[in-house]
């Protein structure tokens, strides 16, 4: 059953202080309102490359087994199944975001679980590729899977919504940004979605008078980029700036992007948006060097990782700004917990997709409590209690302060942005 696509509102100047999710139409990786009134009780709760990375995984998540059985909850065990790339190209999104679910899973349990069922997570490798997720996900349904968190990118996320909606399974993506992620009724999303992203980035655009003259160069190819292209430019008629160039490019031919960049410079354009991954754009800031095209550069979420690109100079990226929910160098005790958690048990800096991993599990937490889910319900009665839950509670998380849905799936929380600034995703 369709669900109406409900598009988030961004009334006003977004706040400036700090990457989604990511949607990709072919694989590649891809970001509601509140309750209805008094009829309708709220609660609020706070959220807490290959061989070498499937090992990595594989170890986690026996870790993650072993630590549930041994803590043995009186109410059994909630079993919560994690979907996202582990290994290939687009790796760097399904690491962080299993590293960030582990962490709330962890304190969770650490904290007595939720309604008394020990948290169980285990995490499968999907590659970045639709079919192969379906199959991660048939392993999790053998395993005994209640709730899926997942998938991490956007066409993995619908070719499993198809599966989850058929077997009465909840669904909440944490990253995954295509419409019809959520497009059935038991799916819903913690990041923003691509139409959203698209009219936030024109937005904080023209509102911070960040260009006069903009060039867009995107991938025609892919839905997550596409569909945040077709908004960008719906909205920029409405802000200070004009779009003086488009360059598209497919996933056949995304390595050399001369004329893209030399449309750009002969416009005049002073800033390039690119709502595109980070390993094209990584192309696109070494080619645009390269011919000597000094530009300002603006993304989204699938920016977020450009800065770990393997053989890519990042002093090319000092400068770079992007629209995400998350920044790791804001001060407040959430964020700080959680970076210094993530640095002590994973030696590095988490990017957006590990909080939208860790907010995620925490929004399976507060609707479980709230709908009073126990281990021994069908999957059909959790997802049914789950589904009217979400629209009842209010969570404060890394990636945003008082989050809502409503029955579209779709999040309401404020945009941020933030800017590379000596190596470090700073906020703005």
């Amino acid at each position: 059953m369709k669900k109406k696509m409900l598009s988030l509102v961004l009334a006003g100047a977004m706040t400036a202080v700090l990457m989604t999710g990511c949607g990709s139409g072919n694989g590649s990786a891809d970001s509601g309102s509140t309750a209805d009134g008094a009829a309708t009780e709220t609660e609020t709760t706070e959220a807490g490359e290959t061989e070498a990375a499937d090992g990595a995984a594989d170890t986690e998540n026996a870790e993650s087994a072993d630590d549930a059985q041994a803590a043995g909850g009186e109410g059994g065990t909630l079993k919560i199944g994690g979907i996202g790339p582990l290994t290939g190209s687009a790796a760097v999104y399904g690491i962080a975001t299993m590293n960030g679910s582990q962490i709330a899973v962890d304190e969770i349990n650490a904290a007595g679980g939720i309604n008394g069922m020990t948290v169980e997570l285990n995490f499968q490798d999907d590659e970045c590729d639709a079919e192969k997720s379906v199959n991660a996900y048939n392993t999790l349904k053998d395993w005994g899977v209640q709730v899926i968190d997942g998938c991490v990118t956007s066409a993995c996320s619908i070719a499993v919504a198809d599966k989850t909606a058929q077997d009465n399974i909840f669904q909440l993506t944490p990253s995954g940004s295509a419409v019809d992620c959520v497009a059935n009724p038991n799916s819903f999303r913690v990041c923003f979605s691509d139409p959203n992203q698209g009219a936030a980035s024109a937005q904080y655009i023209g509102e911070h008078s960040l260009a006069t003259k903009v060039a867009v160069i995107y991938d025609s190819s892919d839905v997550y980029s596409s569909g945040i292209y077709e908004k960008f430019a719906g909205e920029a008629a409405n802000q200070s700036f004009e779009i003086v160039a488009t360059g598209a490019f497919t996933a056949d031919n995304k390595t050399d992007f001369s004329v893209q960049l030399q449309q750009a410079k002969d416009a005049g354009a002073d800033l390039v948006f690119l709502p595109i991954y980070y390993n094209e754009a990584a192309l696109i800031l070494t080619q645009a060097s390269s011919m000597g095209f000094d530009v300002k550069f603006f993304g989204c979420d699938g920016l977020d990782g450009i800065l770990g690109v393997e053989n890519f100079d990042a002093t090319l990226a000092e400068g770079v700004m992007l629209l995400t929910p998350f920044a790791a160098d804001a001060t407040d005790d959430l964020t700080v917990s959680f970076v210094t958690t993530y640095n002590e048990k994973f030696g590095e800096t988490p990017n957006q997709f590990a909080a939208d991993g860790y907010d995620a599990i925490y929004t399976i937490k507060a609707a479980a409590e709230k709908a009073n889910i126990t281990a021994d319900m069908s999957n059909e009665d959790i997802c049914n209690a789950l589904q009217t839950a979400m629209t009842e509670i209010t969570v404060d998380g890394l990636t945003g302060a008082g989050i809502t849905w409503d029955a579209s799936g779709e999040p309401t929380k404020d945009p941020k942005a933030v800017v590379i600034k000596d190596g470090v995703y700073t906020a703005m």
